[in-house]
C-alpha cells in the first residue's frame, strides 16, 4: 500500500461528473450505482502506510472475500446442466426393475413435491414407525378415483423419513398397459404387483409400498368413502412371511374426496378397456377443468409395525394366519381412519 495516493478531505472530484458509477454484480453483469453508495476510498497516513483493518472497514474486500461467490441460481443452473449432460451421455443407472433413482429425486419428486406440500398440504404422522434399515411392507387404503393417493405416499416417505427412503409401490397391470405412464412408473420405481417381484425387493432390503383394494378402493362410490374393501387373498401377508420384514399399516384421510364419484357410465368404461369411467360432479361436464382435484388437506398416518420375522418359514403356507394376520392390518387401518375422521376440522382446512 506504499503507491496509495492520499485524497483530500475538500476534495469534490470523487462526488462530481454524472454521480453514478459502474459497479460489478454476481454473475458478471454490470450495474448502476450511485456515487454515495460507493465506499470511500482508504487515505494513507502520512508514512505511506494504510492502518491494518481499516480496508476491511470501508468496505474493500480483502483475501477470499474479494471472489465473488456463486448465488443459489448458479448452482441450480449448474446442478441442472451436469443433469442434462449424463441423461444425453447415458451416465446414470437404473436397476433390474427400472427404477432411475436421479430422475425420481431431481425430477418427479420435485413436481409433486409441490402437489403434496403445497396444494394438498399432506400431514405426516408415525414416519418414526419405517425402519431406518431393512425391508418393510407399508400396507395402505386406496382411495380418490385416480390413483394420486399413491404418489403423494411415495413423496411423504421420502421427504419425511429421517432416512429419506424410499418407497417402492406395487402397481396393477393396467398402470404398465398405458403409453408414457408405463415409463414413468418404471423410473420411479413402480413395479408390476405380483408376489416374486415384492419378495424380491423386501429381501434386497427396499420399502414396499401396496395398497390391496385395488381398483374396488379407488372407483367405490362417494358414499362409501372410507369404508375399506376386501384385502383380496392376503398375498401380501404371505409376501411379509417370507421375506421376514414388518408390516406398517398405513391411514390416508384426505383422498376421497378430491374427485367425489357420484355415477360410473360401465359403457364408457367397457369401450375404454378401464375398470370404470368416473362421473363427478365436475367431470366430464368442465370438460378438462373438470380433471382438476379438489384442493382437500390430507393426513398420512403410519402405524405401528406388526413384525413377522417370529414366524417359522412354513407359516407362509399358513392360510388361517394370513387371513387373521390379513384381517388384524385391515382392522388397524379402519380403526385409524375413523379416528383420523373425528379429528378432522374440515374437509379442505
Amino acid at each position: 500500500m506504499a503507491d496509495a495516493k492520499v485524497i483530500p478531505f475538500d476534495d469534490d472530484r470523487s462526488r462530481s461528473g454524472a454521480g453514478r458509477r459502474r459497479g460489478l454484480v454476481p454473475g458478471g453483469g454490470r450495474v448502476q450505482t450511485p456515487a454515495s453508495a460507493v465506499p470511500a476510498p482508504v487515505s494513507a497516513l502520512p508514512g505511506g502506510q494504510v492502518p491494518e483493518g481499516a480496508a476491511e472497514a470501508a468496505g474493500a474486500p480483502s483475501g477470499d472475500d474479494r471472489e465473488v461467490p456463486a448465488n443459489g441460481w448458479d448452482r441450480r443452473i449448474a446442478g441442472g446442466l451436469a443433469f442434462l449432460r449424463r441423461r444425453l451421455t447415458g451416465d446414470y443407472e437404473v436397476d433390474e426393475f427400472g427404477y432411475d433413482e436421479e430422475l425420481t429425486d431431481q425430477v418427479l419428486m420435485s413436481v409433486l413435491r409441490p402437489l403434496a406440500d403445497t396444494y394438498f398440504r399432506v400431514e405426516v404422522k408415525g414416519i418414526e414407525n419405517i425402519p431406518s434399515d431393512g425391508g418393510a411392507l407399508i400396507v395402505a387404503n386406496h382411495s380418490g378415483t385416480l390413483p394420486l393417493d399413491g404418489l403423494m405416499l411415495q413423496v411423504a416417505v421420502h421427504d419425511n423419513h429421517p432416512a429419506g427412503r424410499h418407497l417402492r409401490l406395487l402397481a396393477a397391470d393396467l398402470v404398465f398397459m398405458l403409453p408414457v405412464v408405463n415409463e414413468l412408473a418404471r423410473k420411479a420405481g413402480h413395479t408390476l404387483a405380483c408376489a416374486e417381484d415384492a419378495e424380491r425387493l423386501l429381501q434386497s432390503g427396499e420399502v414396499v409400498g401396496v395398497m390391496p383394494e385395488g381398483f374396488k378402493g379407488i372407483g367405490k362410490p362417494f358414499g362409501e368413502r372410507y369404508k375399506l374393501q376386501r384385502f383380496g387373498r392376503g398375498g401380501f401377508v404371505s409376501t411379509a412371511l417370507r421375506a421376514g420384514v414388518p408390516i406398517v399399516p398405513c391411514s390416508i384421510v384426505g383422498a376421497e374426496e378430491i374427485y367425489p364419484m357420484i355415477g360410473n357410465s360401465k359403457t364408457l368404461a367397457r369401450v375404454l378397456g378401464v375398470p370404470y369411467f368416473p362421473i363427478t360432479p365436475t367431470f366430464p361436464w368442465l370438460g378438462p377443468l373438470g380433471a382438476l382435484p379438489l384442493p382437500t388437506k390430507w393426513t398420512i398416518q403410519f402405524g405401528e409395525p406388526i413384525p413377522t420375522d417370529g414366524y417359522p418359514p412354513e407359516a407362509a403356507e399358513d392360510p388361517m394366519l394370513m387371513f387373521n394376520l390379513t384381517d388384524q392390518v385391515r382392522e388397524q387401518i379402519q380403526h385409524t381412519l375413523y379416528k383420523l375422521l373425528v379429528q378432522r376440522r374440515s374437509v379442505f382446512f
